[in-house]
């Protein structure tokens, strides 16, 4: 019977097989679809790019501060104990918020700085000041660009909180900015100086771990106890009205050094998607007392992106639901791999390790992750130049836990010896434009969307990333 029913279902199989039409070869071939593209305007004639800019040096950077509700007086804290600086002004819309900011300064034991408040246009008179190097922007995301461009048209050098942009309008407009007034504007994007990070980029640029084939990272983080602190509820509010990536920075910041985007590779194409919206109609009805059926930003945001020289990106944003803090940060060469949420974690090829500096690299596995004394023994070896210089300050005056810090010194570093900046204006661009290219591809059914080259053609003018050092 056995035998039989073998038979029988041999039988079945030939048949099904003998009556299938061959796949035709051509099918079979990768094709090209075209992806949705967005306009990238003719640089404005007499203009040049910004890419490794440098400006003449400052003795004393004299900064100015706009924004001093959730981030700003951190920021200002910080900027006590950053030598060769003066905090010039102070603003905010509410007087007790800058008056606060004061006495924070004058506690230091520094000069009062003068402040402004009182009015939506306050800001404006702190920017038209003649005795101001630098302004440091701290406000909610829908001012950002406004008050940087508004900065650089009066001579001022702008440093923006993330996203420094939320449009491509808003991105080009910085962009010709900066290269019409050859003022600096950087994106304050703090986590490219943590720890892990910073350690692991000079891994990779020392070869460690091969070829650099695929980067990840994310921005999650329940934001269950902050909602309540935002003004006026401006960040619920803007996850209601907008779909896609609204806060991709943290994540791809780093991602982006790895890969040297804009520094000899360019992004080139995304598809995102993202899941319903289930949390954000909840909190709208617990905070604001009201149904809305019309929330946009998904619960859950995921973003591939490939590059011109055929590496991949992976992203991810989620600040609705209970889940660890994680901004992803993996690494994957063709010679070794780097993690660091939930844990901190290396696996190379045993003929990566240097014998001489680290025990045991002939008994490492290329299926696990190197032993705990054997990563701390590469993280010590391969510790970065900054850190070598600032960890031990950075992590007594804190910020994120000191890389708040190392951002606001290499600031001043870079502006007092007259080098580039650590980010330029086409690092802010290429994190920014997520908001509306992810938001572009969900409502056009999860279609491919080509990044726009924010330089220009001139994504491959410079060899790889690079921090600048005085000489």
């Amino acid at each position: 019977m056995i035998k039989n029913l073998s038979t029988f279902f041999v039988g079945i199989a030939l048949s099904c097989l003998a009556g299938c039409t061959p796949i035709p070869k051509e099918t079979t071939a990768t094709k090209e679809y075209a992806p949705l593209e967005v306009p990238v305007p003719e640089r404005p004639a007499g203009q040049q790019d910004v890419i490794e800019l440098t400006t003449p040096k400052l003795d004393t950077v004299r900064v100015g501060f706009i924004g001093l509700g959730m981030r700003g007086p951190s920021a200002v804290e910080r900027w006590t104990h950053i030598p060769g600086t003066k905090i010039v002004a102070l603003c905010d819309l509410l007087p007790e918020n800058a008056e606060k900011a004061q006495k924070i300064v004058t506690n230091a034991g520094m000069e009062a700085p003068a402040l402004y408040s009182g009015s939506e246009d306050a800001w404006k008179q702190l920017c038209e000041r003649n005795d101001i190097d630098l302004v440091y922007i701290a406000t909610d995301w829908k001012h950002h660009t406004e008050m940087g461009i508004y900065a650089m048209e009066h001579g001022k050098h702008a440093a923006i909180e993330v996203p420094a942009a939320m449009s491509l309008d808003e991105i080009w407009a910085l962009i010709n900015t900066s290269e019409k007034t050859r003022k600096h504007c950087m994106q304050l994007e703090n986590c490219v100086y943590d720890f892990f990070e910073l350690t692991t980029l000079n891994m990779a640029q020392k070869g460690l771990f091969g070829e650099v084939l695929h980067v990840e990272g994310s921005y999650i983080h329940n934001l269950e106890e902050f909602w309540p602190y935002y003004w006026n509820n401006w960040r619920l509010d803007y996850n209601r009205e907008f779909r896609g990536d609204v806060y991709a920075t943290h994540g791809l910041g780093p991602a982006c050094q790895l890969l040297n985007i804009h520094r000899g590779d360019r992004m080139k194409t995304l598809v995102a998607m993202d899941t319903k919206a289930v949390t954000g109609p909840e909190l709208v009805k617990q905070y604001q007392k009201e149904e809305a059926p019309d929330f946009q930003n998904g619960d859950h945001t995921m973003t591939f992106i490939r590059t011109e020289n055929g590496k991949t990106i992976h992203i991810q944003h989620d600040v609705m639901n209970p889940r660890p803090y994680s901004r992803m940060y993996q690494l994957t060469g063709t010679k070794g791999f780097a993690n660091k949420y939930p844990i901190e974690q290396y696996c190379f090829r045993p003929d990566q390790i240097d014998s001489t500096s680290i025990p045991d690299h002939e008994n490492l596995s290329m299926h696990s992750a190197v032993p705990e004394k054997v990563k701390e023994a590469l993280m010590s070896q391969y510790k970065h130049p900054i850190h070598q210089e600032l960890e031990e300050t950075a992590k007594k005056i804190g910020g994120h836990g000191g890389m708040d810090f190392i951002m606001d010194y290499r600031l001043v570093y870079c502006l007092r010896n007259g080098l580039p900046l650590d980010m330029d204006v086409y690092d802010l661009a290429e994190w920014c434009c997520m908001a509306e290219l992810t938001r572009l591809s969900i409502e056009n059914g999860n279609a491919p969307v080509a990044v726009p080259d924010f330089t220009r053609g001139n994504w491959n003018k410079v060899d790889g990333y690079h921090h600048a050092f005085a000489q």
